[in-house]
C-alpha cells in the first residue's frame, strides 16, 4: 500500500495539472483557439526542445536494450488482435470501426503523459527507453491501423499508404527533435551555451504545459455517446494492454527498468491520435472521445497502480 501511496503522489500532481487545464477550458473564459494554440505551442516548440536537449547526451546515457521495441509493439498487435475481436464478436462493428475500436486499445498518450510520468517516477535514465517508443510508436500504429482498415474496405494492402504514414512520422515534432538530439548526441559536441539555455528553460515548461493543454482538450470531448464501447475500449487500454506488455516483457528477459517504462507506457490514457483517426475514417467519433476523458480519469489511478506492481 506505502509503494502505491508513494507512486501515486509522485504522479498526481501531473493529473492535477490536466484537471486545472480541463477546469479552465469548461470555465467559458478561454476560447477554443487558446486551447488549439497552447497545445500547438506545447507540442511543436516546448515539448521537442526539452527532448532535443535530453537526446543531445544520448551518447553518454547507458545503453537501451532493444528488446523494449519486440515487448512493446508485440504486446499492441497481440492487444489489437484481441481489440478487433471483441469489437467484432461483442459490438458486431464493420471492418473499419473494428480498427478504430482496436487502435483505442493501444495507442498511448506517450507525449503529453508519458515523458511526464516517466519523468517523474522513474527518472531521467528511464526517458531514452520512452523516447525509443515514442520514435516508432506513430509509425508503427498508424501504419498499423491503416493497413487493417484498408485489408476491411478494399482486400488489399496498399504501400502508398505506408510510404504517406511515414513521411508524416518523420516529419512530426517530436519525432524530429529525438533524432536530431540524438545525431548531434553521436557526434559528441556539447550544445553551446547559447543553445543550451535556452532550450533547458523551453524543456522545463514543456510538462506543465503539455498536461494544462491536455486537460483544456478534453474539455471538448463528451462521455455520454457510445458509453458501452467507450468503457470497453479503456477496460482494454488500462487493464489488459499493460498486463501483456508486462508479460512480453518478462519472457523477453528485459531488465528491471526497461520493465517498468513500457509497462507504464502501455497503462497511460488514451492517445488524441486515436481520434484523428475515427475522424478521418468517419467512424466511432463517439466512443472514442468518450474513451479519451474515461482512460484519462482512470489513469490516475490505474498507472501509479501498475507502476507499484511492476517494481514489486
Amino acid at each position: 500500500m506505502s509503494s502505491f501511496l508513494h507512486h501515486f503522489s509522485l504522479a498526481s500532481p501531473l493529473f492535477v495539472l490536466v484537471l486545472i487545464g480541463y477546469g479552465v477550458a469548461r470555465s467559458g473564459r478561454w476560447p477554443l483557439s487558446a486551447s488549439d494554440a497552447l497545445a500547438r505551442f506545447a507540442y511543436t516548440v516546448a515539448m521537442p526542445a526539452m527532448l532535443f536537449r535530453m537526446m543531445s547526451d544520448f551518447s553518454k546515457m547507458p545503453p537501451v536494450d532493444f528488446r523494449l521495441l519486440l515487448a512493446f509493439f508485440g504486446g499492441c498487435l497481440i492487444v489489437f488482435i484481441i481489440g478487433r475481436a471483441v469489437a467484432a464478436s461483442v459490438f458486431r462493428l464493420d471492418g473499419t470501426a473494428q480498427s478504430v475500436f482496436a487502435l483505442g486499445g493501444v495507442f498511448s498518450n506517450n507525449v503529453m503523459l508519458g515523458v511526464a510520468i516517466a519523468k517523474t517516477t522513474l527518472g531521467d535514465a528511464a526517458l531514452p527507453a520512452v523516447s525509443m517508443v515514442i520514435v516508432f510508436n506513430a509509425l508503427i500504429l498508424w501504419t498499423l491501423v491503416t493497413l487493417s482498415v484498408e485489408w476491411a474496405r478494399h482486400g488489399e494492402l496498399s504501400l502508398r499508404g505506408f510510404g504517406k504514414t511515414a513521411r508524416g512520422v518523420l516529419t512530426n515534432p517530436i519525432v524530429a527533435s529525438i533524432l536530431a538530439g540524438t545525431a548531434w548526441g553521436f557526434v559528441g559536441v556539447p550544445l553551446p551555451l547559447f543553445a543550451d539555455a535556452p532550450l533547458a528553460m523551453l524543456g522545463q515548461a514543456a510538462v506543465p504545459l503539455s498536461l494544462v493543454a491536455l486537460g483544456m482538450s478534453l474539455a471538448e470531448y463528451r462521455i455520454r455517446d457510445g458509453l458501452t464501447q467507450s468503457l470497453a475500449i479503456s477496460a482494454i487500454k488500462l487493464a489488459v494492454q499493460p498486463l501483456v506488455v508486462w508479460l512480453l516483457a518478462r519472457a523477453l528477459g528485459l531488465p528491471p527498468l526497461e520493465t517498468q517504462a513500457v509497462t507504464l507506457l502501455a497503462s497511460l490514457a488514451m492517445g488524441v491520435n486515436v481520434y484523428m483517426m475515427s475522424q478521418q475514417f468517419r467512424t466511432m467519433q463517439g466512443p472514442v472521445a468518450a474513451g479519451l476523458v474515461i482512460t484519462t480519469l482512470l489513469s490516475a489511478f490505474t498507472t501509479p497502480l501498475v507502476l507499484t506492481l511492476v517494481a514489486g
